[in-house]
């Protein structure tokens, strides 16, 4: 009988897809190091020794949301210490900062402030490229989008038509979480369906943006509810061919209301890693988001089928508040250093993945 790893191995190599029942194979092995030499090999094909990265700046326009998901250490209500909401004036300065450190992208999401117009988020984004028309905006998620639609009376491919004429460039892919109704109806119950996540980042795709996919992992969700997740965002992917990167969120459970979550430790994290980067055969880029994992099993993810490490970020608040002890911006010089530690090439990029400069 061929074993599980000789089988995917030749599904590999004559280019057919591994199913979701040899996904949760791979995610009930304890194979570690089998699993991460078949996420190399696939990741080698596809991208070589290249490993990218971007000199970015976060900017959270506000911590006010009308959802209070469990899960989410970030948000504010009206009256809580430590609501704020950034003026125009403020995000200005910030994109000015951005561009002083060599930024070629501001990367910005927030909650869903209870009275802000939407005339605020295009001021918004006006207020960025008036700074530099240079600078890639990659802006809201698709459950930002939603909310967008819903105060402005219009329908999405109006609303993204408002924000790309204002300057948004693309997506960052947030507000997934977990697909699946049983997960999601407990951790963030007042957020959009997952069928609507994925309608919207539809309409976005059709609409002409790119966007990355993410998946928040470690905390309620079992392997199958993973795979299922996976397998939703394979079968959009091939519906519009819209997704950059694949963004697997490793949960940080402090501060946050999430009952029993523990976290994701690190064996766990490399193999989430490692599987999407075998399952996700159509998307190009698997990143692993240094931030939440840390710079130490992000490094080592280079190993494991990840050919991206994000990037500088600088100032990143919505992990943080949540217990993230990784630093909140890295030198452009230190994730040159990772990279080339970890025996891979270092390319830094621009939002949509065209290369600047190879180190």
């Amino acid at each position: 009988m061929i074993d599980l790893f000789t089988n995917i191995r030749n599904k590999i190599e004559a280019g057919q897809r591994v199913d979701e029942a040899e996904a949760l194979a791979l995610f009930e092995s304890n194979d570690l190091l089998a699993i991460g030499e078949l996420a190399a090999e696939v990741n080698r094909n596809k991208n070589g020794e290249r490993v990218y990265f971007n000199v970015n700046r976060h900017i959270n326009y506000t911590n006010y949301c009308v959802n209070q998901c469990i899960f989410c250490a970030f948000s504010k209500e009206d009256g809580d210490d430590g609501g704020y909401t950034l003026t125009l004036e403020t995000i200005r300065n910030k994109a000015k900062e951005a561009v002083a450190a060599g930024a070629t992208e501001i990367h910005s999401v927030g909650g869903l402030h209870p009275t802000m117009p939407f005339e605020f988020y295009l001021d918004m984004l006006r207020t960025i490229k008036g700074v530099s028309p240079e600078l890639h905006v990659k802006a809201f998620t698709a459950v930002e989008i939603d909310y967008f639609a819903r105060i402005s009376r219009l329908s999405i491919p109006e609303v993204v038509a408002a924000l790309k004429e204002a300057g948004l460039g693309s997506m960052p892919g947030g507000g997934a979480e977990i697909l699946g109704k049983e997960v999601r109806d407990k951790i963030c119950p007042e957020k959009i369906s997952g069928e609507r996540w994925l309608d919207v980042i539809e309409q976005v795709h059709n609409s002409g943006l790119r966007s990355n996919a993410t998946m928040l992992f470690g905390h309620l969700e079992n392997y199958a509810d993973r795979v299922d997740h996976m397998r939703r965002i394979r079968e959009l992917q091939d519906r519009t061919g819209g997704f950059q990167s694949f963004i697997p969120l490793a949960f940080q459970p402090d501060n946050t209301r999430v009952p029993g979550a523990k976290g994701v430790g690190g064996v766990d994290a490399l193999k989430t890693l490692a599987i999407s980067r075998i399952y996700l055969d159509n998307f190009q880029h698997v990143k692993a988001y240094w931030v939440m994992l840390g710079l130490k099993i992000a490094q080592t993810a280079l190993c494991f089928g990840v050919n991206d490490l994000d990037g500088t970020v600088i100032e990143e608040k919505i992990g943080h508040d949540a217990g993230a002890d990784s630093p909140q911006e890295i030198a452009k010089e230190r994730i040159i250093s990772l990279i080339r530690n970890a025996g891979r090439i270092p390319v830094e990029r621009d939002t949509l993945y065209n290369e600047l400069r190879v180190y």
